[in-house]
């Protein structure tokens, strides 16, 4: 019998953040009250762009877009881990443990990718003004978000099939909340090499994005530091504000978890993997919408319409 038939009657446990009953009580309890408001807050941007007219251009196109990847990242892995905790269990299947893990790695890829398109978008806004409209055409964002989900899915493909050949012994048990990479590799009793090799690779390509978003931000500002006036510094530091406080806040996260040997790694790794899968689809919205006037205005003319309606 082949590895992959051996590895595909599997079940995997779960052990969750801490392992702890007590702890894992209160990680459910938290889970709980993130879910429901990283929906709510990011369906809210996406409907308030929507319906206010003066939002439909690609700052808020993109903007959209990472409203979407956020709420099927955190769809990815809370879900399973509420029902988990419910039914008492926390077995999970070879099958579901590579889907949840290649689209985790697909979800990952893609928000970075679509994070280095937004701060493109800024970078050509103040750089480029007069050639703004051209630039970013529809088709160009539309593009973007569109390369941003292909290089994503591109990335968890290899990763995802070269798991599934791998056997897995006695051991079965996940150190953390969903099937991660990283676990899954250290459960592993074939030769996991070439994996490890690819997923620092992986890790590689992950910076792309990231090297991306820095050469934007440096035309950004050297653009603005010429500029004499302190007003229009001033609006595009705020301009840019939420978008790079989203970035190191997701970028933080997660190269603190990939970027460092598969020896390193530890059961406590679980808590930093709570930070980018729960807690940042949960604050975008509200750091985007608190810093922003304009969403303000276009979040009060909807819960306004809703009201009078």
């Amino acid at each position: 019998m082949g590895e992959g038939n051996q590895s595909s009657n599997l079940d995997f446990i779960l052990l969750g953040v801490s392992g702890q009953k007590e702890q894992e009580n209160l990680f459910f309890t938290l889970l709980l009250f993130i879910y429901p408001i990283t929906l709510m807050g990011n369906l809210l941007i996406i409907l308030a762009i929507h319906c206010d007219v003066r939002l439909h251009n690609p700052m808020y196109f993109l903007l959209v877009s990472l409203s979407f990847v956020d709420i099927f990242f955190s769809s990815v892995t809370i879900p399973k881990a509420l029902a988990n905790h419910l039914l008492g269990t926390k077995a999970i299947s070879f099958g579901e443990c590579l889907t949840q893990m290649y689209f985790m790695l697909a979800l990952v890829n893609t928000d970075s990718y679509i994070l280095a398109a937004m701060a493109y978008d800024r970078a050509v806004a103040i750089t480029r003004p007069l050639h703004y409209t051209t630039v970013m055409s529809p088709r160009a964002c539309v593009l973007l978000v569109v390369g941003s989900w292909v290089m994503g899915n591109a990335n968890a493909v290899p990763h995802t099939l070269l798991t599934a050949r791998l056997s897995f012994c006695a051991n079965k048990e996940v150190a953390n909340f969903y099937c991660d990479l990283a676990s899954l590799l250290k459960l592993s009793c074939s030769d996991i090499h070439f994996n490890v090799k690819m997923m620092y690779l992986g890790a590689s390509v992950f910076s792309v994005p990231l090297l991306c978003i820095v050469i934007s931000y440096v035309q950004v500002f050297s653009t603005v530091l010429r500029v004499p006036s302190t007003k229009g510094v001033r609006k595009a530091f705020s301009t840019c504000g939420s978008h790079l406080t989203v970035v190191s806040l997701y970028y933080g996260t997660v190269m603190g978890m990939y970027f460092r040997p598969l020896t390193s790694h530890s059961p406590k790794d679980a808590m930093i993997t709570v930070m980018y899968t729960a807690v940042t689809p949960m604050v975008n919205p509200f750091i985007y919408s608190l810093r922003n006037r304009d969403m303000k205005a276009a979040l009060g003319k909807l819960f306004s319409k809703r009201i009078s309606s």
